[in-house]
């Protein structure tokens, strides 16, 4: 399905686990609950998707668009968003453990606390020369293995 034009379509529950997705539209498709783990979606365009609860564990979205795209409750556990846009995205209540965000666009990104006060997790993520202008951290749960972006904290909920 590499390079395909799957935009706007309806595919949640799907299973792509370790499928061809490079370069793949998937804007403003919905993909609630679907599985995309260990998946290879570098330059895909998941803009404005609805990707609520999808798993994307160890899938590679190296340079991906997620502009306004809907991750919450989203597993992204050690997957690869480096230099990925997740500008204005929703990823309340995320699990980020161990992914690679080094230079991604999370300005105005909203990390917070999800529904039930639930955090998103960062966890060993490494951060590092993302932006984060008008990014929420609001709650996020970190550890010592986080390497947060300069300039962290970032402006928090209020």
């Amino acid at each position: 399905m590499r390079g395909a034009d799957l935009s706007g379509k309806t595919l949640s529950g799907v299973n792509l686990e370790s499928a061809d997705l490079r370069d793949t539209n998937l804007s403003n498709a919905d993909l609630t609950g679907s599985i995309l783990s260990n998946a290879d979606l570098r330059g895909a365009d998941l803009s404005n998707a609805h990707l609520q609860g999808a798993h994307f564990e160890e899938a590679n979205l190296q340079g991906a668009r997620l502009v306004g795209a809907d991750l919450y409750w989203v597993s992204f556990w050690r997957a690869n968003l480096a230099g990925a846009n997740l500008e204005h995205a929703l990823l309340q209540g995320a699990d980020l453990t161990e992914a690679n965000l080094r230079g991604a666009n999370l300005c105005n990104a909203n990390l917070g606390r999800d529904n039930v006060g639930g955090s998103t997790r960062l966890m060993g993520a490494d951060l590092t020369d993302a932006l984060i202008t008008g990014t929420v951290f609001e709650g996020v749960e970190g550890d010592e293995n986080t390497r947060y972006p300069h300039g962290f904290p970032a402006k928090k909920e209020q």
